[in-house]
């Protein structure tokens, strides 16, 4: 049956039967209908909006089902709106909307709900009733009553819409269980709703214990601190300040640090700061965090320098054997400070291979000095933020590691030992090369900003030492620094090393006494040739602590009381040999020559073979070159053909045959172009079938001139080949004039050759001379042209 009863649409809510609401009707339909429903029998349909921000809602704008309502009680508000409460009757469903005179009136069908029984729909009805006290002593909002009042409700379609008034739940979820008619299936619905919200209620209530705890302990934090204030004020003098008064130590410490203009007016600003602000407040943690910092720079502290040029020559050649360039270098820096009283520190770069004690010579430099030594490993480091620190803006910033480390030394003038700085890194976060080019140039350090501080640092006075392997660096930061070299050791140099320093060093790290262990000269040099190969003393230092470790099981065991380490019983201490030392070949060979080769570690030996195979004339590399060595083969291979009568090679020979170079060690990549001479000589040697010294090294890049043009390296090949049992080493006569830095020892080992040309390599590399072709009685090589050798002579 249809029925007509003036509407209201509601927004945000929805009205259940039996459930008495206060609305605030504003809209001039929406107060017509109520005074229309006044006027009558007080009847008026509720309706929910589908979208609560329509002010003129039409039929389709509303839900299909709605309440009948009873106004119980109508109050003009002075601002126009009205003030109405209302009872839910009965459901309806709205079929029509008409207009009629001011509002609207809507054609509804009243909709019957059955009120099924049984025990399933009491169970049902005792659970909702349960979970919804649970919900109630969640829920603050509800009053305690309200959950007391439920129980008492004995119909179960009344009982859930007094349940789903109650709880908070969206309008949609809301409408669709006004709109369920099976009360069952409307109890368990609203059972599920308050299931979900009581979840949802349980984490607000964790998060409400967990904040008002913090907020008590933050309150109970800030009580104590003031009364511990007043307890300090009141045992100090009556009205100053405490000793334990943090501002008042700042203070003191800001008035009798000797900071500069600009760091004293930043500090006072950062107290007057820190002094407004809540003393746990987060903000107060930064400021105070930074002026922790900055106190703590060493301003105006600087450790004694010592001028004593003698003494601190004495302190390097006890920590060091060998390595005078780099001590005449620190005693004339000496020299000079001890003259001038001034000096900004010089940058050296120590470049060597491993295990030549270069982090160790930073240590001693610093005993020589009478400065702090502080040493920063670059190794891996690729944020730039590690030497300018971090803006203060960031959770957690610190200052860089220059300024750090100034802090731990507690003086301006410290010697900054910058380890690895050939292994620094570069990625997204900024390159740190970039940034260390300002700390390593003399002219702009004494005005260094770290990020942190914000503020200028005087770094002018600290001697900054670099150590890297290599000269792979970026060409800013290498042209800041002093170059000097360290080469590896001779053998003459790791013995007295050894005694001096490797020795004692690991027998009292293992808990020997004096002549439990001795080394003889033959076992340490035997220990030095057949286990090692390095050009520092690293793995010398393992293998003695090996023998150490050994010998001390030994006399632990009580098999011996003494031990002496000697040529013949090396094997029983150190094991099986891993090197062979002296002559590599037994015998002279046919195209395998002894070259020589710079690597990052040191000098190594390299054998070049090469053979002749059936084929037209090709040359063929194998061993993992390089382009540029790969270039020098064919360099020297053109070199070669196109002088080949000369070395008694005929040139009929490159039309029937293909040379194959190969160099041992396939897996190690090698590159460069010093081992020009050796590709000529190893080829003229398998075309020639003339063989060559096995105690010949030789080093040098050939031009198709036949010219031998200068190396690098020279001392480490050089090591290389004494270490290697060669005698004869023929090096370009271009680098006879760094002959003269070469240590004695050296010099007085091998027969160092300068050459200038091919020739004069195959006069003193090859078994027996070569002999030219004689080009009037050779009918074969009538058709060919003797090439042109321009203004190089013919050497035979």
């Amino acid at each position: 049956m249809t029925q007509s009863f003036p509407v209201l649409p509601l927004r945000d809510i929805v009205v259940f039967p039996q459930m008495i609401v206060p609305l605030f009707v504003g809209r001039d339909k929406s107060v017509a209908a109520l005074e229309s429903a006044m006027a009558a029998d007080k009847q008026i349909f509720l309706v929910s909006q589908l979208d609560p921000a329509e002010d003129d809602p039409d039929r389709d704008a509303l839900y299909d089902m709605g309440v009948i309502a009873t106004v119980l009680q109508l109050l003009k508000l002075p601002d126009g709106t009205v003030r109405v409460l209302v009872e839910g009757q009965r459901r309806a469903a709205l079929q029509a909307i008409r207009g009629e005179g001011k509002h609207l009136v809507a054609d509804v069908e009243l909709v019957d709900v059955d009120e099924p029984e049984g025990a399933e729909v009491a169970a049902l009805m005792r659970s909702v009733v349960e979970q919804f006290e649970n919900y109630s002593k969640l829920n603050k909002k509800l009053p305690a009553e309200t959950a007391v009042q439920l129980g008492q409700i004995e119909e179960p379609s009344r009982l859930g819409d007094a349940v789903a008034g109650n709880i908070n739940i969206k309008v949609s979820d809301k409408q669709a269980l006004l709109a369920e008619l099976n009360a069952v299936r409307r109890l368990e619905m609203v059972f599920a709703f308050m299931e979900g919200e009581l979840g949802v209620l349980q984490v607000e209530k964790r998060i409400r214990s967990r904040v008002k705890r913090q907020m008590e302990k933050t309150q109970r934090e800030y009580y104590l601190n003031e009364q511990l204030k007043a307890i300090q004020r009141e045992l100090g003098n009556e009205g100053e300040e405490g000793e334990g008064d943090e501002l008042a130590e700042l203070s003191r410490k800001i008035a009798k640090t000797k900071l500069s203009k600009e760091a004293r007016t930043k500090a006072t600003s950062e107290l007057k700061k820190l002094k407004a602000m809540a003393p746990m407040s987060a903000e107060a943690t930064v400021s105070r965090n930074y002026l922790d910092v900055l106190l703590g720079l060493p301003w105006g502290k600087k450790s004694k320098v010592k001028k004593d040029i003698q003494q601190a020559q004495a302190i390097l050649d006890e920590d060091h054997y060998g390595l005078e360039k780099v001590k005449d270098r620190i005693v004339e820096y000496l020299a000079v400070q001890a003259r001038t009283n001034k000096l900004k520190g010089p940058i050296l770069c120590l470049v060597g291979p491993p295990g030549v004690g270069k982090t160790s010579l930073g240590r001693s430099i610093a005993k020589a000095t009478g400065r702090e030594f502080v040493r920063q490993s670059l190794g891996g480091v690729r944020d730039e933020a590690e030497i300018r620190g971090h803006r203060r803006t960031y959770i957690g910033s610190l200052p860089g590691k220059i300024v750090s480390n100034l802090r731990k030394a507690g003086t301006s003038n410290p010697l900054f030992l910058l380890d690895e700085i050939d292994k620094l890194g570069q990625d997204f976060r900024g390159d740190p090369a970039s940034a260390l080019l300002e700390v390593l140039d003399p002219e702009q350090n004494s005005r260094f900003q770290d990020h942190y501080l914000e503020i200028d640092y005087d770094l002018s006075d600290v001697m900054f030492v670099t150590t890297a392997n290599t000269m792979d660096m970026p060409q800013p930061l290498l042209d800041r620094m002093e170059i000097i070299r360290l080469e590896g050791y001779t053998e003459d140099e790791k013995v007295e090393i050894a005694i001096r320093h490797l020795i004692p060093k690991q027998i009292e790290s293992h808990g020997l006494k004096e002549g439990e262990l001795t080394f003889t000269e033959e076992g340490l040099r035997a220990l030095i040739r057949h286990y090692t190969r390095e050009a520092g003393v690293r793995t010398l230092e393992r293998e003695i602590a090996k023998v150490a470790r050994k010998a001390l099981r030994q006399i632990l065991e009580g098999k011996a009381e003494k031990i002496a380490l000697t040529s013949d019983n090396v094997a029983d201490f150190a094991g099986v040999r891993r090197f062979r030392h002296g002559v590599s070949e037994e015998e002279d060979q046919i195209g395998a020559v002894t070259g020589l080769a710079w690597t990052e570690v040191g000098g190594e030996l390299l054998t070049i073979e090469a053979v002749t195979v059936p084929g037209k004339g090709q040359i063929k590399t194998t061993g993992k070159l390089g382009e540029v060595m790969q270039e020098s083969v064919q360099a020297a291979f053109s070199f070669v053909k196109a002088r080949s009568p000369s070395y008694g090679v005929k040139p009929s020979i490159f039309g029937r045959k293909d040379i194959h170079v190969h160099l041992p060690e396939g897996a190690v990549p090698k590159d460069g172009p010093s081992a020009g001479v050796g590709m000529v000589t190893a080829i003229i040697s398998t075309l020639t079938a003339i063989p060559v010294r096995r105690d010949v090294a030789m080093t040098g890049e050939v031009t198709l001139r036949g010219r031998v043009l200068a190396i690098g390296g020279l001392k480490e090949k050089l090591l290389a080949a004494l270490r290697g049992g060669i005698k004869t080493v023929l090096i370009p006569q271009e680098n006879e004039k760094d002959l003269v830095e070469i240590p004695a020892t050296i010099r007085d080992g091998l027969e160092i050759v300068p050459v200038a040309h091919v020739d004069e390599v195959l006069r003193r590399a090859l078994a027996a001379p070569v002999e030219p072709i004689d080009w009037s009685e050779a009918d074969e090589l009538a058709a060919v042209p003797q090439p042109d050798l321009g203004e190089v002579p013919l050497r035979h």
